[in-house]
Protein backbone atom coordinates (compact mmCIF):
# COMPACT_ATOMS: atom_id res chain seq x y z
CA UNK A 1 0.00 0.00 0.00
CA UNK A 2 1.90 3.64 -0.61
CA UNK A 3 2.57 5.21 2.32
CA UNK A 4 2.95 9.23 1.81
CA UNK A 5 6.35 10.50 1.79
CA UNK A 6 7.64 11.96 5.08
CA UNK A 7 10.30 14.37 3.79
CA UNK A 8 8.24 16.72 2.10
CA UNK A 9 6.66 17.31 -1.13
CA UNK A 10 4.78 13.92 -1.98
CA UNK A 11 1.67 13.43 -0.33
CA UNK A 12 0.41 10.65 -1.96
CA UNK A 13 -2.65 12.21 -4.27
CA UNK A 14 -0.56 13.48 -7.25
CA UNK A 15 -1.42 11.50 -10.27
CA UNK A 16 -0.95 14.18 -12.79
CA UNK A 17 2.60 15.75 -14.07
CA UNK A 18 1.84 19.31 -14.29
CA UNK A 19 0.11 19.13 -10.96
CA UNK A 20 2.83 17.56 -9.28
CA UNK A 21 5.25 20.67 -11.02
CA UNK A 22 3.50 23.47 -10.29
CA UNK A 23 2.86 22.39 -6.40
CA UNK A 24 6.49 21.72 -5.71
CA UNK A 25 5.61 17.93 -5.16
CA UNK A 26 8.95 17.18 -7.31
CA UNK A 27 11.31 18.85 -5.66
CA UNK A 28 12.13 22.61 -7.25
CA UNK A 29 8.56 24.71 -6.73
CA UNK A 30 6.54 25.94 -8.46
CA UNK A 31 9.40 27.99 -10.77
CA UNK A 32 10.90 25.35 -12.25
CA UNK A 33 11.91 25.88 -15.73
CA UNK A 34 10.22 23.26 -17.94
CA UNK A 35 13.43 22.56 -19.76
CA UNK A 36 14.95 21.61 -16.45
CA UNK A 37 12.67 18.66 -16.06
CA UNK A 38 12.37 17.15 -19.55
CA UNK A 39 16.25 17.20 -20.01
CA UNK A 40 16.40 13.37 -21.41
CA UNK A 41 18.75 11.48 -18.65
CA UNK A 42 19.34 8.14 -18.01
CA UNK A 43 16.93 6.86 -14.72
CA UNK A 44 19.42 3.82 -14.12
CA UNK A 45 22.77 6.15 -13.94
CA UNK A 46 20.44 9.23 -12.06
CA UNK A 47 19.50 6.95 -9.25
CA UNK A 48 22.70 5.41 -8.83
CA UNK A 49 24.86 8.20 -8.79
CA UNK A 50 22.32 10.18 -6.53
CA UNK A 51 22.26 7.02 -3.78
CA UNK A 52 19.03 9.36 -1.78
CA UNK A 53 17.90 8.34 1.83
CA UNK A 54 14.78 8.77 1.10
CA UNK A 55 12.72 8.40 -2.30
CA UNK A 56 8.68 9.20 -2.58
CA UNK A 57 7.12 5.46 -1.71
CA UNK A 58 5.02 5.37 -4.76
CA UNK A 59 8.44 5.59 -6.95
CA UNK A 60 9.26 1.93 -4.57
CA UNK A 61 8.68 -1.39 -5.81
CA UNK A 62 6.65 -3.46 -3.71
CA UNK A 63 8.93 -6.43 -4.39
CA UNK A 64 12.54 -5.50 -4.35
CA UNK A 65 12.12 -2.30 -2.49
CA UNK A 66 13.94 -0.46 -4.98
CA UNK A 67 13.64 2.93 -7.23
CA UNK A 68 11.52 1.77 -10.41
CA UNK A 69 12.89 2.71 -13.79
CA UNK A 70 9.71 0.62 -15.71
CA UNK A 71 6.47 0.68 -13.62
CA UNK A 72 3.52 -1.85 -14.87
CA UNK A 73 0.40 -2.14 -13.44
CA UNK A 74 -1.07 -5.37 -12.68
CA UNK A 75 -4.96 -5.80 -13.42
CA UNK A 76 -5.47 -5.46 -9.40
CA UNK A 77 -4.23 -1.77 -9.73
CA UNK A 78 -1.21 -2.39 -7.89
CA UNK A 79 2.34 -1.49 -9.75
CA UNK A 80 5.85 -3.12 -9.76
CA UNK A 81 9.26 -2.96 -11.93
CA UNK A 82 8.45 -5.07 -15.30
CA UNK A 83 11.48 -7.59 -14.13
CA UNK A 84 10.16 -8.27 -10.72
CA UNK A 85 6.73 -8.55 -11.39
CA UNK A 86 7.53 -10.66 -14.86
CA UNK A 87 9.76 -12.87 -12.29
CA UNK A 88 6.98 -13.28 -10.04
CA UNK A 89 4.46 -14.84 -12.58
CA UNK A 90 7.48 -17.01 -14.16
CA UNK A 91 7.77 -19.02 -11.00
CA UNK A 92 4.27 -19.74 -11.55
CA UNK A 93 2.47 -17.43 -9.01
CA UNK A 94 -0.97 -16.11 -9.95
CA UNK A 95 -1.60 -13.72 -7.06
CA UNK A 96 -0.87 -10.19 -6.85
CA UNK A 97 2.18 -9.89 -4.41
CA UNK A 98 1.02 -7.05 -2.27
CA UNK A 99 -2.44 -7.87 -2.24
CA UNK A 100 -2.39 -11.33 -2.75
CA UNK A 101 -5.68 -11.68 -4.67
CA UNK A 102 -5.98 -13.95 -7.45
CA UNK A 103 -4.96 -12.51 -10.90
CA UNK A 104 -7.98 -12.84 -13.27
CA UNK A 105 -5.91 -11.43 -16.14
CA UNK A 106 -1.80 -11.48 -16.21
CA UNK A 107 -1.25 -8.75 -18.76
CA UNK A 108 1.31 -5.97 -16.89
CA UNK A 109 0.49 -2.07 -18.42
CA UNK A 110 3.41 -0.10 -18.55
CA UNK A 111 1.93 2.86 -16.30
CA UNK A 112 3.35 5.59 -18.43
CA UNK A 113 2.33 8.52 -15.75
CA UNK A 114 4.07 7.52 -12.94
CA UNK A 115 7.39 6.67 -14.95
CA UNK A 116 7.20 10.59 -16.07
CA UNK A 117 6.98 11.14 -12.13
CA UNK A 118 9.41 9.38 -11.84
CA UNK A 119 11.70 10.76 -14.46
CA UNK A 120 10.90 13.96 -13.48
CA UNK A 121 11.84 13.83 -9.55
CA UNK A 122 15.13 12.20 -9.99
CA UNK A 123 16.07 14.43 -12.88
CA UNK A 124 15.70 16.95 -10.93
CA UNK A 125 17.24 15.73 -7.94
CA UNK A 126 20.42 14.83 -10.41
CA UNK A 127 20.59 18.46 -12.16
CA UNK A 128 20.70 20.54 -8.35
CA UNK A 129 23.18 17.70 -7.55
CA UNK A 130 25.19 18.75 -10.37
CA UNK A 131 24.69 22.50 -9.73
CA UNK A 132 25.72 22.13 -5.95
CA UNK A 133 28.87 20.00 -7.22
CA UNK A 134 30.19 22.67 -9.75
CA UNK A 135 29.30 25.25 -7.21
CA UNK A 136 31.72 23.32 -4.61
CA UNK A 137 34.30 22.27 -7.28
CA UNK A 138 34.66 26.29 -8.25
CA UNK A 139 35.03 27.12 -4.89
CA UNK A 140 37.80 24.72 -4.03
CA UNK A 141 39.40 26.36 -6.74
CA UNK A 142 38.95 29.75 -5.43
CA UNK A 143 40.64 28.72 -2.18
CA UNK A 144 43.51 26.52 -3.61
CA UNK A 145 44.13 30.01 -5.42
CA UNK A 146 43.90 31.95 -2.44
CA UNK A 147 46.22 29.88 -0.37
CA UNK A 148 48.98 30.15 -3.14
CA UNK A 149 49.54 33.69 -1.95
CA UNK A 150 47.79 34.27 1.59
CA UNK A 151 49.80 35.05 4.53
CA UNK A 152 49.04 34.42 8.47
CA UNK A 153 45.47 34.73 9.36
CA UNK A 154 44.23 35.23 5.95
CA UNK A 155 46.39 31.33 5.24
CA UNK A 156 44.89 29.91 8.43
CA UNK A 157 40.75 30.78 7.49
CA UNK A 158 41.69 29.97 3.79
CA UNK A 159 42.63 26.29 5.26
CA UNK A 160 39.51 26.30 7.86
CA UNK A 161 37.44 27.50 4.95
CA UNK A 162 38.40 24.47 2.74
CA UNK A 163 38.59 21.92 5.03
CA UNK A 164 35.00 21.95 5.95
CA UNK A 165 33.94 22.17 2.23
CA UNK A 166 36.65 19.19 2.00
CA UNK A 167 34.50 17.00 4.83
CA UNK A 168 31.47 18.40 3.88
CA UNK A 169 31.13 17.45 0.29
CA UNK A 170 32.72 14.33 -1.03
CA UNK A 171 33.41 16.02 -4.48
CA UNK A 172 35.34 18.42 -3.28
CA UNK A 173 37.99 15.74 -2.24
CA UNK A 174 38.09 15.18 -5.76
CA UNK A 175 38.61 18.61 -6.73
CA UNK A 176 41.43 19.26 -4.64
CA UNK A 177 43.60 16.62 -6.19
CA UNK A 178 42.83 17.92 -9.33
CA UNK A 179 43.80 20.95 -8.87
CA UNK A 180 46.50 20.58 -7.53
CA UNK A 181 45.78 21.33 -4.13
CA UNK A 182 47.41 18.10 -2.27
CA UNK A 183 50.95 19.58 -3.68
CA UNK A 184 50.16 23.29 -2.35
CA UNK A 185 48.81 22.33 1.00
CA UNK A 186 51.47 20.00 1.32
CA UNK A 187 54.56 22.97 0.48
CA UNK A 188 52.84 24.03 3.49
CA UNK A 189 54.14 21.75 6.31
CA UNK A 190 57.75 23.20 7.05
CA UNK A 191 59.92 23.31 9.86
CA UNK A 192 58.54 27.10 10.43
CA UNK A 193 55.17 26.08 10.09
CA UNK A 194 52.62 27.46 13.05
CA UNK A 195 50.98 24.12 14.67
CA UNK A 196 47.67 26.63 13.65
CA UNK A 197 48.34 26.25 9.99
CA UNK A 198 49.97 22.76 10.08
CA UNK A 199 46.46 21.17 12.01
CA UNK A 200 44.08 22.65 9.65
CA UNK A 201 46.43 21.16 6.67
CA UNK A 202 46.58 17.87 8.05
CA UNK A 203 43.19 17.45 8.77
CA UNK A 204 42.62 18.13 4.76
CA UNK A 205 45.16 15.68 3.80
CA UNK A 206 44.29 13.03 6.01
CA UNK A 207 40.65 12.86 4.24
CA UNK A 208 42.33 12.87 0.87
CA UNK A 209 43.13 10.11 -1.35
CA UNK A 210 46.74 10.57 -1.56
CA UNK A 211 48.71 9.20 -4.63
CA UNK A 212 52.36 7.73 -4.78
CA UNK A 213 53.90 10.77 -5.46
CA UNK A 214 51.85 12.87 -3.05
CA UNK A 215 53.05 10.85 0.02
CA UNK A 216 56.63 10.62 -1.24
CA UNK A 217 56.45 14.31 -0.61
CA UNK A 218 54.59 14.38 2.72
CA UNK A 219 57.50 11.47 3.27
CA UNK A 220 60.33 14.38 4.01
CA UNK A 221 61.42 14.33 7.76
CA UNK A 222 60.86 17.97 8.00
CA UNK A 223 57.18 17.34 7.55
CA UNK A 224 57.17 14.09 9.45
CA UNK A 225 59.37 15.72 12.22
CA UNK A 226 56.06 18.34 12.30
CA UNK A 227 52.81 16.05 12.28
CA UNK A 228 54.63 14.55 15.63
CA UNK A 229 55.04 17.62 17.23
CA UNK A 230 51.73 18.04 16.57
CA UNK A 231 50.71 14.63 17.70
CA UNK A 232 52.42 15.90 20.81
CA UNK A 233 51.61 19.28 21.85
CA UNK A 234 47.84 19.69 19.56
CA UNK A 235 44.47 18.94 20.25
CA UNK A 236 43.03 15.98 20.78
CA UNK A 237 41.68 15.97 16.72
CA UNK A 238 44.85 17.28 15.85
CA UNK A 239 46.80 14.42 17.32
CA UNK A 240 44.56 11.38 15.32
CA UNK A 241 44.51 13.26 12.30
CA UNK A 242 48.16 13.33 12.99
CA UNK A 243 48.47 9.79 13.76
CA UNK A 244 45.92 8.69 10.50
CA UNK A 245 48.04 10.67 8.06
CA UNK A 246 51.56 9.02 9.31
CA UNK A 247 49.61 5.66 9.08
CA UNK A 248 48.89 6.10 5.19
CA UNK A 249 52.65 7.00 4.42
CA UNK A 250 53.68 4.09 6.07
CA UNK A 251 51.54 2.16 4.02
CA UNK A 252 53.69 3.56 1.14
CA UNK A 253 55.60 0.81 -0.40
CA UNK A 254 59.36 3.53 -0.53
CA UNK A 255 58.36 4.29 3.30
CA UNK A 256 61.52 4.21 5.49
CA UNK A 257 61.18 3.26 8.95
CA UNK A 258 63.91 5.74 10.03
CA UNK A 259 61.12 8.35 9.86
CA UNK A 260 59.26 6.83 12.59
CA UNK A 261 61.99 5.57 15.03
CA UNK A 262 61.96 8.72 17.48
CA UNK A 263 61.27 8.61 20.97
CA UNK A 264 58.86 11.75 20.16
CA UNK A 265 56.37 9.47 18.32
CA UNK A 266 56.10 6.74 20.31
CA UNK A 267 55.32 8.63 23.70
CA UNK A 268 52.47 10.55 21.92
CA UNK A 269 51.28 7.51 20.34
CA UNK A 270 51.39 5.97 23.71
CA UNK A 271 49.59 9.45 25.45
CA UNK A 272 46.58 8.29 23.17
CA UNK A 273 46.74 4.87 24.08
CA UNK A 274 46.25 5.39 27.89
CA UNK A 275 43.75 8.03 26.88
CA UNK A 276 40.21 5.88 27.81
CA UNK A 277 38.18 8.87 27.08
CA UNK A 278 38.91 9.20 23.30
CA UNK A 279 38.13 5.46 21.98
CA UNK A 280 38.65 6.81 18.42
CA UNK A 281 42.30 8.02 19.45
CA UNK A 282 43.29 4.34 21.09
CA UNK A 283 42.52 2.67 17.55
CA UNK A 284 44.15 5.29 15.72
CA UNK A 285 47.76 5.25 18.34
CA UNK A 286 47.20 1.15 17.78
CA UNK A 287 46.71 0.45 14.34
CA UNK A 288 49.76 2.75 13.79
CA UNK A 289 51.68 0.99 16.48
CA UNK A 290 51.04 -2.73 14.79
CA UNK A 291 51.85 -0.64 11.25
CA UNK A 292 55.29 0.30 12.70
CA UNK A 293 56.28 -2.52 15.27
CA UNK A 294 57.13 -4.69 12.48
CA UNK A 295 60.89 -2.58 12.44
CA UNK A 296 63.51 -3.67 14.32
CA UNK A 297 64.40 -0.24 15.74
CA UNK A 298 60.61 0.48 16.38
CA UNK A 299 60.68 -2.37 18.74
CA UNK A 300 63.72 -1.48 20.41
CA UNK A 301 62.54 2.23 20.97
CA UNK A 302 59.34 1.04 22.35
CA UNK A 303 61.26 -0.90 25.52
CA UNK A 304 63.86 2.24 25.59
CA UNK A 305 60.16 4.42 26.39
CA UNK A 306 58.58 1.54 28.53
CA UNK A 307 55.74 0.87 26.04
CA UNK A 308 55.71 -2.55 27.17
CA UNK A 309 54.10 -2.11 30.51
CA UNK A 310 52.33 0.53 29.41
CA UNK A 311 50.47 -1.67 26.52
CA UNK A 312 49.70 -4.40 29.14
CA UNK A 313 48.38 -2.59 31.72
CA UNK A 314 45.61 -1.48 29.09
CA UNK A 315 44.85 -4.05 27.73
CA UNK A 316 41.93 -5.55 29.61
CA UNK A 317 40.71 -2.00 28.91
CA UNK A 318 40.54 -2.49 25.29
CA UNK A 319 37.58 -3.65 22.74
CA UNK A 320 37.66 -6.49 20.60
CA UNK A 321 40.12 -4.97 17.64
CA UNK A 322 41.79 -2.31 19.66
CA UNK A 323 43.30 -5.89 21.64
CA UNK A 324 43.76 -7.65 18.93
CA UNK A 325 46.06 -4.33 17.32
CA UNK A 326 47.84 -4.51 21.26
CA UNK A 327 48.53 -7.81 21.32
CA UNK A 328 49.94 -7.90 17.37
CA UNK A 329 52.06 -4.83 18.83
CA UNK A 330 53.24 -7.22 22.17
CA UNK A 331 53.86 -10.72 20.17
CA UNK A 332 56.31 -8.68 17.70
CA UNK A 333 58.35 -7.86 20.59
CA UNK A 334 58.66 -11.14 21.55
CA UNK A 335 61.21 -11.57 18.86
CA UNK A 336 63.48 -9.81 20.27
CA UNK A 337 65.24 -10.88 23.51
CA UNK A 338 64.95 -6.92 24.74
CA UNK A 339 61.26 -7.10 24.24
CA UNK A 340 60.70 -10.61 25.80
CA UNK A 341 62.96 -9.48 28.71
CA UNK A 342 60.56 -6.39 29.53
CA UNK A 343 57.34 -8.53 29.12
CA UNK A 344 58.85 -10.70 31.90
CA UNK A 345 59.54 -7.73 33.80
CA UNK A 346 56.13 -6.33 33.47
CA UNK A 347 54.02 -7.25 36.44
CA UNK A 348 50.40 -7.40 35.04
CA UNK A 349 52.09 -9.54 31.56
CA UNK A 350 50.95 -13.21 32.71
CA UNK A 351 47.71 -12.01 34.84
CA UNK A 352 46.31 -9.45 32.13
CA UNK A 353 47.26 -12.24 28.93
CA UNK A 354 45.97 -15.21 30.92
CA UNK A 355 42.78 -13.06 31.48
CA UNK A 356 42.68 -12.10 28.00
CA UNK A 357 42.69 -15.10 26.61
CA UNK A 358 39.80 -17.02 24.81
CA UNK A 359 37.77 -13.97 25.62
CA UNK A 360 37.41 -12.12 21.90
CA UNK A 361 38.84 -13.97 18.78
CA UNK A 362 41.20 -17.01 18.00
CA UNK A 363 43.68 -14.77 16.60
CA UNK A 364 43.72 -12.84 19.94
CA UNK A 365 43.99 -16.07 21.52
CA UNK A 366 46.69 -16.95 19.34
CA UNK A 367 48.67 -13.83 19.89
CA UNK A 368 47.83 -14.60 23.57
CA UNK A 369 49.47 -18.08 23.66
CA UNK A 370 52.71 -16.83 21.77
CA UNK A 371 53.20 -14.10 24.38
CA UNK A 372 52.68 -16.68 27.26
CA UNK A 373 55.29 -19.00 25.38
CA UNK A 374 58.10 -16.27 24.65
CA UNK A 375 57.70 -15.35 28.75
CA UNK A 376 57.66 -19.00 30.17
CA UNK A 377 60.50 -20.21 27.73
CA UNK A 378 62.41 -17.42 29.21
CA UNK A 379 61.60 -17.83 32.99
CA UNK A 380 59.91 -21.35 33.03
CA UNK A 381 59.44 -21.73 37.17
CA UNK A 382 59.04 -18.24 37.62
CA UNK A 383 56.23 -17.16 35.11
CA UNK A 384 54.90 -20.75 34.31
CA UNK A 385 54.16 -21.23 37.97
CA UNK A 386 52.43 -17.91 37.95
CA UNK A 387 50.43 -18.47 35.02
CA UNK A 388 49.25 -22.47 36.18
CA UNK A 389 47.73 -20.68 39.55
CA UNK A 390 45.95 -18.09 37.39
CA UNK A 391 43.78 -20.65 35.09
CA UNK A 392 46.28 -20.82 32.31
CA UNK A 393 46.42 -24.59 32.16
CA UNK A 394 42.58 -25.41 31.92
CA UNK A 395 42.05 -22.66 29.32
CA UNK A 396 44.98 -24.15 27.17
CA UNK A 397 43.33 -27.79 27.27
CA UNK A 398 40.48 -26.12 26.53
CA UNK A 399 42.11 -24.15 23.34
CA UNK A 400 43.88 -27.81 22.65
CA UNK A 401 40.02 -29.65 22.40
CA UNK A 402 38.31 -26.67 20.26
CA UNK A 403 38.47 -26.39 16.40
CA UNK A 404 40.88 -23.81 16.16
CA UNK A 405 43.99 -23.69 13.84
CA UNK A 406 46.47 -26.82 13.81
CA UNK A 407 49.61 -24.37 14.52
CA UNK A 408 47.42 -22.58 17.58
CA UNK A 409 46.74 -25.85 18.42
CA UNK A 410 50.44 -27.10 18.55
CA UNK A 411 52.11 -23.70 20.59
CA UNK A 412 49.16 -24.47 23.01
CA UNK A 413 50.37 -27.79 24.03
CA UNK A 414 54.40 -26.65 23.91
CA UNK A 415 53.01 -23.85 26.48
CA UNK A 416 51.37 -26.54 28.58
CA UNK A 417 54.22 -28.64 28.59
CA UNK A 418 56.26 -25.80 30.06
CA UNK A 419 53.85 -25.44 32.43
CA UNK A 420 54.14 -29.04 33.62
CA UNK A 421 57.51 -29.08 34.16
CA UNK A 422 57.28 -27.28 37.70
CA UNK A 423 54.35 -29.78 39.08
CA UNK A 424 54.45 -33.75 39.85
CA UNK A 425 51.74 -35.06 37.53
CA UNK A 426 49.32 -35.45 40.15
CA UNK A 427 49.25 -31.53 41.26
CA UNK A 428 49.54 -29.87 37.66
CA UNK A 429 46.12 -32.57 36.97
CA UNK A 430 44.56 -30.91 39.69
CA UNK A 431 45.51 -27.41 38.55
CA UNK A 432 43.56 -28.20 35.21
CA UNK A 433 40.44 -29.12 36.36
CA UNK A 434 38.00 -26.17 35.04
CA UNK A 435 35.86 -25.29 37.50
CA UNK A 436 37.94 -22.27 39.16
CA UNK A 437 38.40 -21.05 35.37
CA UNK A 438 34.75 -21.03 34.25
CA UNK A 439 33.89 -19.49 37.65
Amino acid sequence: MFQPFKTGGFDGHVIDLHTAVKDGVLGCGGDTKTTLVETKLDLKTMITELELPETPSVFICPISLEPMQDPVTLCTGQTYERSNILKWLSLGHRTCPTTMQELWDDVVTPNKTLHQLIHTWFSQKYVMMKKRSEDVAGRVIEIVGELRKAKGKKKVHALNELKGVVLGHEIAKKSVVDEGGVFVISSLLTPFTSHAVGSEAVAILVNLELDSVSKAGLMQPARVSLMVDMLNDGSIETKINCVKLIGKLVEEEGFRAELVSSHSLLVGLMRLVKDRRRRNGVSAALTLLKSISVHRQVRSLMVSVEAVPQLVDVLPCLGPECLESALYVLDCLCSDEEGVKALKDSVNTIPNTVRVLMRVSETCTAYAVSILWSVCRLASRECSSLAVELGLAAKLLLVIQSGCDPALKQRSAELLKLCSLNYSDTMFISKCKLTPTIQ
